[in-house]
């Protein structure tokens, strides 16, 4: 049996090394996996971008694998990826199904504040952590940060996760999604009920634009709290026939 790869694309703040635990706990199910580097994030040296810019760089990343034999992969988004996977997979319409963790599954013309916008208002722990630069960038407190972003993790994952947090510009979560994968991708929304980020509820909302939901009792930040239930959602999209 075939096992797609798997694709990553981390949210707001984060990096590729967001994902290792979940990475290695994929490599131990012989499942194939690649965590991207959004552009000015992680071990990224290109400047940071905008969410055309960051979905041109997924886009990128489907294109290469395509052309090396790698076909129909499993999109994965987090929070703000979710946007960012939701356009690149408008353009680029070569994932064979796309996951949305706790993420953004905008519609198309929507961006992620005006989406926020239009819903009920739940307020969360991450909104006091957001500290914003003159340079149009937003940085996180770690001290609120922490608690929003990583509530049901072990305290050595917290250090180690706010020491590599990094610039966020706030041009992405303003500007609109120019189409919407989910249009002609299955797609599948992984809500996290104890996230102190995106609220729960909004995450209901937005996951009733996913074909199917899968409710994980954690965090913003499923990939290390609860790593193998969340590789068994991503095994069984792998291997599905």
């Amino acid at each position: 049996m075939t096992v797609r790869h798997v694709v990553l694309v981390h949210g707001a703040w984060h990096g590729a090394w967001c994902w290792a635990s979940l990475q290695a706990e994929l490599e131990r199910r012989g499942v194939p996996s690649l965590a991207i580097d959004l552009p000015g994030h992680g071990a990224s040296t290109a400047p940071l971008s905008d969410l055309y810019g960051d979905a041109a760089e997924v886009s990128n990343v489907l294109t290469m694998l395509r052309d090396r034999g790698v076909n129909d992969p499993v999109l994965v988004g987090h929070s703000y990826g979710g946007a960012v996977i939701t356009e690149a997979s408008h353009r680029t319409p070569l994932a064979s199904h796309l996951v949305y963790v706790a993420a953004f599954a905008l519609n198309s013309g929507e961006s992620v504040m005006s989406a926020l916008g239009s819903f009920p208002r739940h307020d969360v722990g991450l909104g006091p952590a957001m500290v914003a630069k003159p340079d149009g960038t937003s940085v996180l407190d770690p001290v609120l940060a922490g608690p929003a972003l990583y509530n049901c993790c072990d305290e050595a994952t917290i250090t180690s996760s706010l020491a590599r947090l990094s610039p966020q510009p706030m041009s992405t979560v303003t500007q609109p999604a120019t189409g919407n994968g989910r249009d002609h991708i299955a797609s599948t929304y992984v809500l996290c009920t104890r996230d102190d980020s995106v609220h729960p509820e909004h995450q209901r909302l937005l996951a009733a634009r996913c074909t199917r939901t899968i409710e994980l009792d954690t965090d913003h930040s499923p990939f290390t709290s609860m790593t193998r239930e969340t590789a068994d959602i991503l095994e069984e999209l792998a291997r599905r026939s």
